[in-house]
């Protein structure tokens, strides 16, 4: 008997703790990096720089191979990872914004950590915002970062850590710096480099912290990294680690982050009630691929990314400048799979929060993807994939729909064209699918599609203006 009442105590305290079924409000933990090209991963190719955690979530969960940012700029992009909504909506004005700008992201818009608060979840944010800062030309507002957005604590930076003011701040009730409910950590970080090294350990602990607290209720966790971002930043515990040098040092400390976030889930017995997506806000920035001793970043040339197999970088609308890594994992209920099918970072927003069962009234850009994550449980119809690119003032410079990708303007921050020029008068017509590195036009052989397209693109345009 007394064998028996051990048995059955055990199993009342294991029922004690047992998470909540896994579709019932499942926890999303939402990682993204900072100019992180495509290529810059083990699972999708490089050479040297090892990401074996990541890798594990690319060939357990979904991995797509076709995976898009709507602006090849860090503000622009966040503001649609949050929203699901195209930049043309955000009345930002610029695909970046600077830590003196009057813009950022309006009260009124609904952001992911909000639509979850409202279904009863605990929201923490870890890193970098960029989606405001309070100045004087903004009069200080409290709609400048996070807890005006839904987030219920933040400790992150309000810009890029390379900004010379940048700042390292923290929510605070009693805060009161910059303004109301905030602290001061760390100002003009780039004169702080051990402040700056710490960046990436200290959001993946206060991470794992928010995580083993609200382990008992849904959560939401937003971990934004600053890195790879140029000047690149790393623990002492991993400098001098990789064959990539400085990068893959970055790039390993990243993927060890991630692994001891999942390794957080696993031991608090959330392995299957947790969603976890992982991606970056655009391509590498390649505009210093050939700059040797710069006044700011030392020796860039050696510190960016890949976008390869993909043409150009950060602030282009090449491919390299928008596609970008797209995994989402979920053991137990996602099944592994190398989805070819394209998606975007639009389509977070309304899949999250079509999986947590939260509703929302505002107007979103992207699709509720389900069928192609989970096709065994979900088969609604989905809507083709169609991609406005945007540029550095949120224009629309470029429309991808299906394999196919019409260029009516070209940017590029490093001015490679190729050969290339496009207008609305004569756009470029590539078929991405079978030409990766946009290198073979085919407007002339395709006058209608391009016709078509392009009044496609026109229409969506005006839709979002």
């Amino acid at each position: 008997m007394r064998m028996k009442s051990w048995v059955t105590l055990l199993l009342l305290l294991a029922g004690m703790t047992q998470a909540r079924e896994a579709m019932d409000r499942p926890n999303v933990i939402l990682i993204y990096l900072d100019d992180s090209g495509y290529g810059d991963y083990s699972h999708h190719g490089n050479p040297v720089i090892e990401t074996p955690n990541i890798a594990r979530m690319a060939e357990q969960g979904v991995n797509f191979t076709q995976f898009y940012v709507t602006s090849p700029a860090c503000s622009a992009s966040r503001y649609s990872l949050l929203t699901g909504r195209y930049p043309q909506r955000s009345g930002l004005g610029s695909w970046v914004i600077n830590p003196d700008s009057k813009s950022h992201l309006r009260a009124e818009e609904v952001t992911i950590a909000e639509a979850l608060q409202q279904r009863g979840y605990a929201t923490g944010m870890f890193g970098k915002w960029h989606l405001g800062n309070p100045n004087a030309k903004n009069q200080m507002s409290a709609a400048t970062l996070p807890l005006a957005h839904g987030f219920q604590e933040w400790l992150g930076t309000n810009v890029s850590h390379d900004y010379a003011d940048a700042q390292l701040l923290q929510s605070d009730p009693t805060g009161t710096e910059p303004i109301a409910g905030y602290k001061v950590i760390a100002k003009h970080l780039p004169s702080q480099k051990d402040r700056s090294d710490s960046l990436t350990k200290r959001y993946t602990d206060a991470a794992i912290d928010f995580i083993t607290r609200q382990k008992d209720k849904p959560f939401f966790t937003y971990l934004a990294y600053n890195q790879p971002h140029l000047g690149l930043h790393v623990d002492a515990a991993y400098r001098g680690k990789s064959r990539r040098g400085l990068l893959g040092d970055v790039m390993a400390e990243i993927d060890d982050s991630v692994a001891r976030i999942l390794t957080t889930i696993e031991q608090a017995g959330l392995r299957e009630n947790t969603l976890v997506i992982f991606s970056s806000d655009n391509g590498p920035w390649i505009r210093f691929q050939k700059t040797a001793n710069d006044p700011k970043y030392g020796e860039a040339r050696m510190h960016i990314g890949y976008a390869q197999p993909f043409r150009d970088g950060k602030g282009s609308n090449w491919e390299g400048g928008h596609r970008v890594p797209g995994i989402f994992y979920w053991p137990g209920v996602i099944q592994a799979k190398r989805q070819l099918e394209p998606a975007s970072t639009l389509d977070v927003m309304p899949t999250v929060l079509a999986v947590c069962g939260a509703s929302l009234e505002s107007k979103m850009d992207g699709r509720d993807i389900r069928p192609l994550l989970m096709p065994d449980r979900f088969r609604h119809p989905l809507a083709p994939f169609a991609l406005l690119y945007s540029g550095a003032t949120n224009e629309a410079n470029a429309y991808r729909e299906g394999p196919w990708k019409l260029h009516v303007r070209l940017i590029s921050q490093t001015g490679d064209y190729d050969g290339f020029s496009a207008s609305p008068e004569k756009p470029l017509l590539f078929q991405v699918e079978h030409d990766l590195g946009e290198r073979y036009d085919r407007a002339a052989e395709q006058p209608e599609r391009v016709k078509g397209m392009w009044q496609r693109m026109q229409a969506l345009e005006k839709s979002l203006r």
